[in-house]
């Protein structure tokens, strides 16, 4: 079969329409979620939003493949998760001092910087969670399944974009109109334990379809522990002193058991490193060395020239960093959550044993590490479509660091437009609660003991093949998400056992493009939301 090549290529599936649409696309999509993650503190990948938007566009032409497409919305949604990271750390600043001094070439330096390190670092992930041990990444397998049903057309793409649009249609209904609530809580029994909620989100409820029973349960497992374990029975037997105690102790340890993965997989692989010593290894892991020393060595100079930061300070950072995107490799392919904030506050934690950075510095450290291990989560999903879709991954890398720097200039001249028109942070306009708790955790760590036994707990059950990070989300996060994913993943395990053998594979194919067409109906109209709000 004759394979038509796009003109203008400039290697295989990148063209310069590719780039230009991708490139126009991602400063609407970047300056949509600043402005979201500052409002609502949250935000929604816009990876289907991006992957139907490129087809759209694309389709003028009429040679467009499916692999350029994938590539173009690879550039388009890449911003998103920069202007996040910044959206989620450096607020904070400014809500503990509102006056305080942050020019705007530091803050260049250091998202640019991430940017570069988030792709750098995520290039070397691809091969271990997308190739040998493949993660399930619902929003790259959602963007897949959108391009091959917008391709195929045919019952699958009237299924998908079905579905799609009632999910689009409820979140109007939701966000747009508020007709109804995000949310429906029950109370629970018992005089310590809290309320039970439960997120009205099609998005999470297909999250929670492709990821599939095991991890959701184990998820739901965690909320358990948490909420229903620790808090009552921790403060009814004496074990702390009253609900609010034993909550911080909660969300430490649900930290410490993200951060334990963290150290089980660096010691994982180190003990790997060890035990295959052949030359090729060595060749290969000096071909690596020496592909990271020239970037990191450009994010040096450039952090230690713009900022306050040292050169121990950012060469820690940055060893640290590369440990954290690959937590956040592992998180996101597992459950499509990314608690990039979280990654900054443990960076900043570690680097402040060693070298303690002054409180504008820190808060720098924590935005370099959100910004490179959001795009992680955003370059991962990517890769996934494209390792299904056969796209070439050079090309989605190159499309990724473009469109990732054009984002982090656009995120920043956001940030800052949006301080002087609104007067700050931390206020009812722009409430950023994910930069208000870096602020608080900034200082240190509010239960030590539990983000300790989290931790050692975390690695060793890492080390045993066990999800920890998915326990570790249940534990930390809000009943209201585990309880909508567990949802999500126990209607797919219901739908798989209620058909014969053989229709079995049919009928899960049919739920993960009902699944993805609720992620992307849900994506999209959030994205929509926050563009008009922002204009």
């Amino acid at each position: 079969m004759r394979v038509v090549k796009p003109r203008g290529t400039i290697i295989p599936d990148l063209t310069v329409r590719s780039l230009i649409i991708g490139l126009l696309g991602s400063v609407i999509i970047t300056s949509s979620s600043m402005y979201v993650a500052l409002r609502m503190g949250a935000l929604p990948w816009p990876t289907l939003f991006a992957a139907v938007l490129s087809m759209s566009v694309l389709r003028i032409w009429g040679d467009a493949t499916l692999r350029e497409i994938n590539v173009t919305h690879t550039v388009m949604s890449s911003g998103a998760m920069v202007a996040g990271g910044l959206a989620f750390t450096i607020p904070g600043i400014w809500i503990l001092d509102p006056e305080a001094p942050v020019q705007l070439l530091p803050l260049m330096a250091v998202t640019i910087s991430g940017a570069v390190l988030g792709v750098l670092f995520t290039s070397f992930h691809r091969r271990t969670y997308i190739v040998q041990d493949p993660l399930p990444f619902p929003m790259g397998t959602a963007a897949y399944q959108t391009l091959k049903a917008g391709e195929q057309g045919g019952p699958q793409a009237r299924v998908l974009f079905s579905a799609m649009g009632l999910s689009a249609a409820f979140t109007y209904i939701r966000d747009g109109l508020s007709a109804i609530p995000a949310a429906i809580s029950w109370k629970m029994p018992g005089r310590y334990t809290p309320d039970l909620s439960l997120w009205l989100s099609p998005m999470a409820a297909g999250i929670g379809f492709i990821i599939g029973p095991l991890y959701t349960g184990i998820w739901a497992f965690g909320a358990i522990l948490g909420y229903l374990i620790i808090i009552p029975f921790g403060v009814s037997s004496g074990l702390f002193a009253d609900a609010a105690a034993a909550d911080l102790f909660r969300q430490n340890l649900g930290i410490g058991l993200m951060v334990g993965t963290g150290i089980g997989i660096l010691l994982k692989s180190i003990y790997h490193a060890y035990r295959d010593r052949s030359a090729v290894r060595r060749s290969s892991s000096l071909n690596r060395a020496k592909i990271v020393v020239l970037p990191v060595l450009l994010v040096t100079i450039l952090l230690w020239s713009f900022t306050d930061l040292n050169v121990l300070q950012i060469l820690l950072a940055a060893a640290l960093i590369w440990i954290t995107t690959s937590m956040a490799a592992v998180i996101t392919g597992q459950t499509a959550i990314n608690p990039m904030e979280i990654f900054g506050i443990l960076v900043i934690l570690a680097v402040s044993l060693i070298d303690r950075p002054a409180q504008i510095g820190a808060f720098m450290i924590a935005a370099l590490t959100a910004v490179a291990c959001g795009l992680t989560g955003d370059v991962m999903n990517d890769l996934k479509a494209g390792r299904e879709l056969g796209t070439d991954p050079a090309a989605q890398l190159i499309a990724e660091a473009a469109g990732s720097i054009l984002g982090a200039i656009i995120a920043v001249l956001v940030l800052v437009s949006m301080k002087e028109a609104f007067g700050g942070f931390g206020t009812a306009d722009l409430p950023a609660p994910q930069a208000a708790a870096v602020s608080q955790m900034i200082s240190g760590l509010s239960n030590v003991p539990s983000f300790f036994i989290g931790c050692s707990a975390g690695a060793l059950l890492y080390l045993l093949r066990l999800p920890t990070t998915t326990l570790g989300l249940g534990v930390y996060l809000p009943t209201s998400i585990s309880t909508i994913v567990f949802a999500g993943g126990l209607m797919s395990m219901v739908l798989s056992r209620s058909v014969r053998q053989e229709r079995r594979s049919a009928v899960q194919e049919t739920g993960s493009i009902v699944a993805s067409g609720f992620l992307g109906g849900e994506g999209i109209i959030g994205v929509l939301l926050a563009i008009l709000s922002v204009f």
